[in-house]
């Protein structure tokens, strides 16, 4: 049997790939420049405004170490642990957000939906109004017990050719559970215990100081860049388990690497700010729009992340008479997105 050779491609065929390539190369490169640029912009805006504003030169005086009166305490005491604990938050749950759904290849495979952050809320709450914990057995607690619910919801779900659906099923299941929990222990909490559980169950970047923001930022610090280095493999497992297979990713491993550093991201984001609503599953599909087809997601979906959560608690403060959690803000915003993916999804047969 003859074997015949690909024909050999021509200047015809291989241009305009080139050219396609570069071309949403250029879009992604502007895309992220753009939403870094955003990003610090909004971060200057939380530490200029408020209800005395200051002005730049104040705010980087603060910033490097000189003594501003009124600005020392307003600006590096209240405002900087306050921004960076927003920023940090958006970056994690975006990426943690964006990778669940690049991995299960489904837009509703988010930490909020799928019940990961329901544990640590569960946990945060039992914590509070029942144990009267401090804050930092508080998160501590959080952040085991969310890493533990999605322990359970992937092993549960593992094994056979529709473990994605699966897990969002199970984890939707399990999150009803945990949120009944919550209701419970807060229908049997004391009246003065009621507002704080509710305030962190919220999202709410309300009082957070800089020791609350450190492991946030140490978490931040070391998953980013190893689900920037498995970028790659989550690619490849966004076209199926064979396919990524084919293409040499050791399928397994990578599921799991990915798995660990998404839940990790999102239980010490959760831990420290509380479950802010939609900023997970809001963040990919934004990122997707801006910067198109073909392109890896995780930095412009944790820059997405980091300006929805900075740009609603600039509106939850200042856009209203009264002051709004930014989990308020979040959901109002996420909340007819879910609605109308979950009415799309059902009309295309469960494809979305």
């Amino acid at each position: 049997m003859t074997v015949l050779a690909p024909a050999p491609a021509t200047p015809d065929v291989v241009e305009p790939l080139r050219a396609g390539r570069r071309r949403r190369s250029r879009r992604r490169t502007i895309a992220v420049a753009v939403l870094a640029v955003l990003l610090v912009a909004l971060f200057g805006a939380m530490l200029m405004l408020g209800r005395t504003i200051y002005p730049v030169g104040d705010v980087l005086a603060v910033i490097l170490g000189a003594d501003v009166p009124g600005a020392s305490f307003t600006v590096g005491t209240l405002r900087v642990p306050r921004a960076i604990a927003g920023a940090l938050a958006g970056l994690a749950f975006g990426l943690a957000g964006s990778t669940f759904q690049t991995m299960l290849r489904n837009p509703l495979a988010s930490p909020d939906v799928i019940g990961i952050t329901s544990g640590a809320s569960a946990a945060a709450v039992v914590a509070l109004v029942v144990l009267h914990w401090s804050a930092g057995a508080t998160m501590l607690l959080s952040l085991v017990v969310g890493v533990g619910t999605a322990a359970v919801i992937y092993a549960t779900a593992r094994g056979g050719e529709s473990t994605g659906g699966r897990l969002i099923l199970i984890g939707i299941g399990i999150g009803a559970m945990l949120d009944s929990v919550v209701a419970f222990v807060i229908s049997r909490a004391a009246e003065w215990d009621v507002p704080v559980a509710m305030r962190w169950l919220t999202g709410s970047l309300n009082g957070v100081k800089m020791d609350d923001v450190v492991p946030l930022a140490v978490a931040v610090a070391i998953l980013l860049p190893l689900v920037l280095l498995l970028s790659r493999d989550l690619r490849a497992l966004e076209l199926g388990d064979a396919s990524a297979t084919a293409l040499g990713v050791r399928v397994d491993r990578a599921r799991i690497l990915l798995v660990l550093a998404a839940v990790a991201l999102a239980c010490f984001a959760t831990a420290t700010t509380g479950p802010i609503a939609f900023v997970a599953f809001l963040a990919g599909p934004i990122a997707a729009r801006i910067v198109g087809p073909g392109a890896s997601l995780a930095v412009p979906a944790a820059l997405v992340g980091g300006c929805l959560v900075l740009g609603a608690d600039l509106l939850g403060q200042f856009a209203f008479d009264t002051k709004f959690p930014v989990g308020v803000i979040t959901g109002i915003l996420g909340a007819p997105y879910l609605l109308f993916l979950l009415v799309r999804t059902s009309r295309l047969g469960g494809s979305s």
